[in-house]
């Protein structure tokens, strides 16, 4: 593991289970995304037990804000995908009951599941990323079309696990794809495709873990490659020195704070010939399933899957993480 940069925050470990008090995994929700989160809340459940944490699941999408309000949960483990957990809705209702919640805050959850915005933030700080337009009808996606060219990727701007998303090669497939797009989002993002290599950095309390390379035979990384397929490969580190490896772990950083993210996520690139990652999106409550890529890089970095729903726990108590002094670390190939 070696030093690349130090940045704005930093672990605050907790070393008694007794001291998170009464958690809540809040899980399922009403987004696109429930089943997805529903097995990720089930996994960091039965991690945090069996580290002694009084965790208890609760699903917000049969329970209300009143019921929870009442039931007096000490924090939160937030393990919601999607609308409503993932784009700062939540972390605002929390933040209003005065309940610690784990990874980032209202606005840079919101900015992060906003994919327009974020590309805008990254085009600001000289993050690359790939060449994109606002797609809101058709007539829009035709324009992009022309500047972009074929194929195309074209996404819903608000929602996570590849949903609402196509990779479009021709003329023909426009419209199909710009209706699935905006069946979940009022406005897309067309995004021209990159060909090459998919790799993604995972974050933890300051430290860029090692990257992963998705190889899928499907058309794209999408939810049924990410989630039900036993073809897709993982590749743990994704590239091949100590040098790349920090080169795409300080890009993830830059990114990252740049949204104003905290505790814990992951930053999603793809590289093409020239070799220069460039940053698709942030990911601030990523998956962590049986085929999630956070687990994988953590077991890389010799932290186990109970280990590491405990130190996102931990980021609950970091008191103001923005403010905080975080050091980030790559590891070496």
């Amino acid at each position: 593991m070696s030093r690349v940069a130090t940045l704005r925050e930093q672990r605050t470990p907790v070393g008694n289970a007794a001291d998170f008090g009464r958690v809540a995994v809040m899980l399922g929700g009403t987004s696109a995304e429930r089943e997805v989160s529903l097995n990720t809340g089930a996994a960091v459940l039965a991690a945090l037990q069996a580290r002694g944490v009084d965790a208890h699941a609760w699903d917000p999408g049969e329970k209300t804000l009143a019921e929870f309000a009442a039931a007096g949960f000490d924090r939160v483990w937030i393990a919601l995908h999607g609308t409503g957990g993932e784009d700062g809705a939540i972390q605002g209702a929390l933040q209003w009951l005065d309940v610690p919640y784990t990874g980032s805050g209202v606005m840079a959850s919101a900015l992060a599941m906003d994919k327009i915005r974020s590309k805008h933030l990254f085009e600001a700080a000289g993050i690359p990323t790939p060449d994109y337009a606002v797609i809101r009808h058709e007539a829009d996606a035709v324009l992009a079309a022309e500047e972009l060219g074929f194929p195309m990727i074209l996404k819903p701007s608000g929602q996570g696990s590849s949903v609402g998303m196509s990779k479009v090669f021709e003329q023909d497939d426009l419209a199909e794809a710009v209706a699935l797009a905006l069946r979940y989002s009022e406005v897309a993002l067309a995004e021209r495709c990159i060909v090459g290599d998919e790799l993604t950095v995972s974050v933890l309390q300051g430290e860029a873990l090692p990257t992963i390379r998705v190889e899928t035979p499907r058309v794209f990384y999408d939810y049924r490659a990410k989630y039900e397929s036993d073809r897709t490969e993982y590749h743990c580190p994704g590239t091949g020195d100590a040098e790349t490896e920090a080169l795409y772990a300080g890009i993830a950083v830059a990114a990252f704070q740049e949204i104003g993210c905290a505790g814990w996520g992951r930053v999603d690139f793809m590289t093409g010939e020239d070799g220069q990652p460039l940053v698709l999106e942030v990911n601030t409550i990523p998956g962590m399933t049986s085929h999630s890529l956070v687990p994988m890089a953590a077991k890389q970095a010799g932290i186990d899957f109970e280990e590491l729903c405990w130190r996102i726990l931990e980021t609950s108590v970091s008191g103001d993480m923005q403010s905080n002094a975080i050091e980030v670390a790559a590891n070496d190939a």
